[in-house]
């Protein structure tokens, strides 16, 4: 009993470890940030970036990211959280790092989206894994609290390369970054660990299945693929990730365009566009133990409905910006889309272990993950093509607006507890 406490107590500093690796692989979320200077950079050295070009970066670094993930759950599996964790730290580290050597987009896209994609890609299931498993009684809680780092990442990091960028610039930054995320993954991915087989917390045990429902049962890959609550699942998460990834790839140059039409002075407007990536970010962090808590109480298909809803007020609320452009409207409903893209990193790998069981949970939601990859692709291009064909990123969110309301009809049919496999 004793052993139980200590484990039962201990399993939350894996949490707060898993919580701050989070918080260096979410620096991605900083993008539009970044962005902003490097297009300066790349411009003052005599290119021409288009929107497109700048979002290609963003765009590759989130699909390798998305890709490698379904790969990595089988070798979290053999070799545990620690090793694998480390080795995606030195991987994000050297993106980080390399990409100060970029001399055009494409190269930063090779660099930086590439093999930190594919670092982050190793090592983002090892912490979610670890509280997934340590925290069967609150899977929801414990898994988005562990997330809520990936998504209050750029509150962080944001500020932080704003004053990196204006002290030394921006190579200089990403170099400090680089060094700062190798050192700090990696050190931390050695707490890593799994409970003791046929662990579970003191005096618990697994709820009795509702009145008609189907009891928990686990899932192979290869049979949570037969089912269709996984599609409706996968293609849930695409919608919110679009939403979401579009929302956050695009933050601040949306942003300016909006103070633009209002007339603010350059300088002014990009402080404040900075500045709002912080309750974006804390939005986006803390939509994730929220949406968590929430799939624990009523379930991932209403929770589901109600990310969608959000989804669609935001983009009503920016397509209005077509005709009249509000500092307001731009922040709610950048808060909205950035807490509901958090929410859905909750609802996916919590409705993952609910669905189809924790003993193959890192494959089954490493390709669940994979509509975080097509979301980005999906919607960074609509954005950014958009932008570079009418001069402005409002036309996107009609379209948004209307995916919303397919992901709603898609959940309604699709999203529900799967029969056992045969």
């Amino acid at each position: 009993m004793a052993e139980e406490a200590k484990e039962s107590g201990s399993r939350w500093v894996l949490v707060i470890d898993g919580l701050i690796i989070m918080l260096c692989l979410g620096a991605i979320y900083a993008y539009s940030i970044i962005s902003v200077p490097l297009k300066a950079y790349y411009t003052s050295t005599g290119l021409t970036p288009t929107a497109v070009d700048m979002q290609i970066p963003f765009i590759v670094f989130l699909a390798f990211f998305a890709l490698t993930m379904p790969l990595i759950g089988k070798y979290i599996e053999q070799y545990g959280p620690r090793k694998v964790g480390m080795v995606g730290g030195v991987l994000v580290g050297l993106g980080w790092f390399l990409a100060s050597f970029a001399s055009t987009p494409m190269m930063l896209a090779v660099l930086y989206g590439g093999i930190g994609g594919i670092g982050v890609g190793v090592a983002y299931n090892c912490p979610i894994t670890v509280s997934g498993r340590w925290f069967p009684d609150k899977r929801g809680l414990a898994v988005g609290l562990t997330v809520l780092g990936f998504g209050f990442s750029a509150a962080l990091i944001g500020p932080i390369a704003d004053s990196l960028t204006s002290s030394y610039g921006i190579l200089t930054a990403m170099k400090i970054f680089g060094v700062a995320f190798l050192i700090i993954i990696v050190a931390l991915s050695t707490l890593l660990r799994f409970p003791p087989a046929g662990w579970k917390p003191a005096e618990w045990a697994p709820p009795a299945p509702k009145a008609g429902a189907t009891a928990a049962c686990d899932f192979y890959r290869k049979d949570m693929l037969k089912t269709t609550s996984c599609w409706g699942l996968w293609l849930c998460y695409i919608i919110g990730a679009t939403a979401g990834l579009m929302a956050i790839g695009i933050a601040k140059p949306a942003g300016l365009e909006v103070a633009g039409k209002l007339g603010m002075d350059p300088v002014t407007s990009s402080a404040l566009m900075t500045s709002l990536v912080i309750p974006f970010a804390v939005a986006n962090g803390f939509g994730r133990p929220i949406f968590g808590s929430l799939v624990d109480k009523m379930g991932a298909r209403n929770t589901a409905f109600f990310s969608f809803v959000l989804i669609f007020i935001a983009s009503v609320m920016m397509a209005g910006y077509l005709g009249v452009p509000s500092i307001a409207m731009y922040t709610i409903a950048f808060i909205l889309l950035w807490a509901c893209l958090g929410g859905w990193l909750a609802i996916a790998p919590s409705c993952t272990g609910a669905y189809f069981g924790m003993k193959d949970y890192a494959c089954n939601y490493g390709f669940i993950f994979t509509a975080y990859g097509l979301g980005a692709i999906i919607g960074n291009i609509l954005a950014s093509s958009i932008k570079d064909i009418t001069g402005s990123y409002a036309g996107a969110f009609p379209i948004v607006a209307v995916l919303a309301i397919v992901g709603i009809i898609i959940a309604f049919v699709m999203l529900k507890p799967p029969a056992a496999p045969s």
